[in-house]
């Protein structure tokens, strides 16, 4: 069973779980380009994180509309693949926490943020699959590689924050869902997240 072509793959979990580079090495696999969430940000959410301020839906909501919007950009852009090209595969994987059921509706496309007037909306059906690959991991050991890592706004206690936001997929509640273990290689989780995508996710 081949990946559906166009599709839009979202890398979730929270800060420092690996997502840029399982992300990257999927979208390499598989031909497509990789956009982390992380550069999306606006700078009032990015200036809010670097002082170790945890964000909140309202500074979240129109973050995961433009990744959603994103991802429809690179989907809708080849609907009319050209001649020579009917093979190549279409779509992108984006880096992103999706912390919560709700966001996830929106990077589908299910739903608008609260507040925005549909009218305003880009007029946006789910016309093609959005797929999450969930990378899961316990909090020591979250915690263990966020105090290693370097470079990053996102400052370690920072992730308590995200730890108590996420609700984390569960694959017989939602569509789309892979799930990855964190200790695995990166080689691993991306041999499950291929085989997910292959039949749809939902594993």
């Amino acid at each position: 069973m081949s990946i559906p072509s166009p599709v839009f793959v979202i890398v979730m979990g929270v800060s420092g779980s690996g997502k840029s580079t399982l992300g990257a090495a999927l979208a390499k696999e598989i031909g497509l380009s990789y956009m982390d969430g992380d550069d999306l940000h606006p700078p009032e959410n990015v200036a809010k994180m670097s002082e170790g301020i945890p964000l909140n839906d309202d500074d979240r909501w129109p973050w995961l509309y433009r990744i959603r919007q994103e991802g429809v950009h690179a989907c809708k852009q080849y609907e009319e693949p050209i001649h020579g090209e009917e093979s190549k595969q279409r779509g992108v994987v984006i880096g992103c926490s999706a912390l919560k059921k709700s966001y996830r509706k929106v990077l589908r496309g299910e739903e608008l943020p609260p507040g925005m007037n549909a009218d305003s909306a880009v007029n946006d059906p789910p016309m093609f699959p959005t797929r999450f690959v969930f990378i899961h991991g316990e909090r020591d050991e979250l915690f263990k590689r966020m105090f290693t890592r370097k470079g990053h706004y996102m400052k370690p206690q920072m992730l308590e924050s995200q730890l108590v936001t996420l609700e984390a997929p569960d694959p017989n509640e939602e569509d789309g869902i892979i799930i990855v273990d964190l200790l695995d290689s990166t080689e691993t989780q991306l041999q499950k997240a291929l085989e997910g995508l292959r039949i749809g996710g939902s594993s």
